[in-house]
């Protein structure tokens, strides 16, 4: 019986999917998260104490959960005890803790009880598991791609560690994609591998299944066509040299004010697989370049954006993404505070760098008042002037002008009020 057990358990390995089928069995052959089994960290250390207790993954799809939660059973010498929470009830889990106690009185094993897509589970079913984690009696490990702060209940969440997984890097992706093609003894054009990188989004349970159906419809080297047809879609060219165009048509569309062209190249990069944090970085720059003042919510959008984006990933970043993108390039535009800055550093850089001015200084000790710091200096609130009450350029730089305001927008108003204070300021001084 054990003869046929053991050939039909080899017969379906062979008939696994290659994800499966190159599914590390210990910490050092995990391939990203680094943070987490590396010498110091929380799973690393978890196996050299010999003691896991209840953790809970959350990270995106295709990042290792499983893997990871398997190969802490196989570190520990315990029984992988898995239950989908899309298909375990709570007798399910009674079950597996019942046999996890009866394993531990007559073998001495620990039990590793894995439950993958946690978030799933109802309070009842994860109520259950607390008695067992309150007394030692599994190791509980729990995978989840929701924020674990609204989908876990309060007691399991207080009883377990988060940590946090993250998308598995270009080079982490390319060192699985090699294992992968060694695997298949396949050869990949270099332009197919490109496509297959920016593909997976950082999945690589994705990556493998991508590379494995194309493997079966190649003749030979697998190429770009042969993993569209895998995957159901075509590729979109986007080499190093669109990667620059493209996104150069993109900024140029926002900063032009065509929030259709700028969709359509925001478009053309989620789906070549750009990098979502670059797109974001690049539209926070833009909000203050080329909007500014003249819309100041522009930056503030942008840059919640790019929070967003890094919280929720990818597909969903997308929303966001375009949600800044329409916004900034529906507003009004100026660069004035960025020629502002770029003038007074040329400045600068050219030596204009003349003494502050006395009545400027900060007069922090004695010595300082008694060299004039800060005599003759105005408290702006003191004064009945709205602004620019005084002279605060060095007076080798008096009338040098390095903001200046557009007419667009917010910018409009401040131009018109900075106008005001400079008349004021010179009927004053008349």
């Amino acid at each position: 019986m054990d003869l046929f057990d053991s050939a039909g358990a080899d017969a379906l390995a062979r008939r696994a999917p290659l994800a499966e089928r190159l599914r590390p069995a210990k910490l050092d052959e995990v391939i990203g998260q680094d943070h987490l089994t590396g010498p110091g960290g929380p799973l690393r250390t978890a196996v050299a104490k010999g003691r896991i207790g209840a953790i809970v993954l959350w990270g995106p799809p295709g990042t290792g959960k499983t893997t990871l939660a398997r190969a802490l059973a196989s570190e520990m010498e315990g029984e992988f005890v898995p239950l989908s929470a899309v298909t375990s009830g709570v007798k399910d889990v009674r079950g597996a803790l019942d046999a996890a106690r009866e394993r531990l009185k007559y073998e001495g094993r620990p039990t590793i009880l894995f439950v993958d897509e946690v978030h799933r589970f109802n309070k009842t079913q994860q109520d259950a598991l607390l008695p067992a984690l309150e007394e030692g009696l599994v190791d509980f490990v729990g995978a989840t791609t929701e924020n674990p702060s609204f989908e876990v209940t309060a007691p399991l969440l207080s009883r377990s560690r988060v940590l946090r997984l993250q998308s598995l890097s270009k080079e982490h992706l390319a060192a699985l994609l090699d294992k992968g093609r060694g695997a298949l003894r396949a050869d990949v054009s270099t332009e197919a591998e490109a496509y297959l990188l920016r593909l997976s989004g950082g999945d690589g349970r994705r990556l493998l299944n991508a590379l494995e159906a194309a493997a079966s419809l190649a003749s030979g080297r697998i190429e770009v066509a042969d993993v569209e047809g895998a995957v159901g879609k075509g590729a979109v060219r986007y080499g190093r040299e669109e990667h620059y165009d493209v996104i150069s048509a993109f900024i140029k569309s926002v900063r032009g004010g065509d929030p259709d062209a700028a969709l359509h190249y925001l478009a053309r990069m989620i789906e070549a697989g750009e990098d979502p944090v670059f797109m974001a970085r690049r539209l926070v720059i833009l909000a203050s370049e080329d909007i500014g003042n003249a819309d100041p919510q522009g930056l503030p959008l942008a840059m919640a954006a790019a929070q967003a984006v890094q919280l929720v990933g990818m597909p969903e970043g997308r929303i966001p993404l375009a949600q800044a993108t329409t916004y900034l390039a529906s507003a009004p535009k100026s660069n004035a505070s960025y020629t502002g800055i770029n003038n007074a550093l040329e400045d600068v850089r050219r030596g204009s760098v003349p003494e502050v001015p006395m009545h400027l200084r900060n007069a922090s000790t004695g010595l300082m008042k008694d060299e004039g710091y800060g005599v003759g200096y105005q408290y702006a609130h003191d004064d009945a002037a709205e602004g620019m009450n005084d002279r605060y350029l060095p007076h080798e730089l008096a009338g040098r002008v390095y903001f200046e305001p557009k007419e667009s927008g917010v910018e409009g108003e401040i131009k018109e009020r900075l106008k005001r204070w400079w008349r004021e300021r010179e009927e004053r001084e008349r």
